[in-house]
């Protein structure tokens, strides 16, 4: 079951006094706790009342009151979620909690609604799917992407060209004798035991993958990335870096979206978008 456990507010979290560097301690180790036992979903401190907006509904009238407000007793301070096996379980990790406030606190325990209690509301069970459509998307707001490139027994010299053309920094790369798994049989062309299974760089604030694959068909074909600088200087050094010894698909010139823009293959055959942000004022 979801719970939402509630730190009410106090006169010291109300007159924004802060926690002591002790209870700090303690509060990130018993949030690590609830981490490692799979409870906590998620966790937040809440700023005092005085930086706070209410929103009051009459009718079709919305009206707007600025903080901060008198009931200190009905605030709250902070809050987390959590996923228990049962109320009990909740009010014993609370009981573990330590006094999250200077002075005698409350934190309350609330059970979270699940669609399932609206049954009577929705009888064709067709709110329940949209609200689990929503919940996917919203889980899917925190998904990072990374292109992820096969370099067919080339990568390691695909990286080290990176490094000295672009500054990319390379943070991992194992290769397939060093994995802690045993590559199946058959599964590698001769020679590769050696070759890169994974690496993951940077270039930029960009995150990349990489390997060698288990052959040597690997190509690329169907994308480009995209790589933007602030300035003419940084793109031309980085375009003619990249394309020594493979090929200009674009000779760098001026567009509607950038002041500097062009396209090429690099000699690996990973195709690049070079450009500079934003367009030049005209004169």
């Amino acid at each position: 079951m979801k719970v939402m456990v509630i730190v009410k507010a106090t006169k010291s979290s109300e007159a924004g006094e802060m926690p002591s560097e002790e209870l700090l301690t303690a509060m990130g180790n018993y949030n690590a706790d609830l981490v490692k036992a799979g409870i906590m979903k998620a966790g937040e401190g809440l700023k005092p009342s005085s930086e706070a907006v209410r929103v009051r509904f009459q009718g079709n009238q919305r009206t707007v009151t600025d903080g901060p407000f008198a009931e200190t007793k009905e605030l709250i301070a902070g809050f987390w979620m959590w996923d228990v096996a049962s109320m009990q379980e909740a009010i014993d990790w609370v009981k573990r909690c330590p006094n999250p406030m200077l002075e005698d606190s409350d934190i309350d325990i609330r059970p979270v609604y699940g669609m399932e209690d609206f049954a009577e509301s929705d009888p064709t069970g067709e709110l329940s799917r949209q609200e689990e459509q929503l919940g996917k998307f919203i889980a899917l707001q925190d998904a990072t992407i990374a292109p992820y490139l096969f370099y067919g027994g080339r990568c390691e010299e695909a990286l080290a060209f990176y490094e000295q053309a672009v500054g990319a920094t390379v943070s991992m790369k194992m290769r397939f004798d060093e994995s802690p798994d045993a590559v199946p049989d058959g599964m590698l062309q001769a020679g590769f035991e050696s070759k890169i299974m994974h690496a993951a760089f940077s270039i930029g604030k960009m995150n990349l993958m990489a390997s060698d694959g288990c052959d040597d068909t690997s190509n690329f074909g169907g994308f480009r990335l995209a790589l933007t600088v602030s300035s003419r200087e940084a793109c031309e050094t980085a375009f003619n870096a990249l394309a020594h010894d493979g090929k200009i698909d674009m000779p760098l010139m001026t567009t509607f979206w950038s002041p500097l823009y062009g396209m090429l293959t690099d000699k690996f055959g990973v195709g690049w978008m070079v450009m500079v942000a934003g367009q030049e004022p005209q004169s």
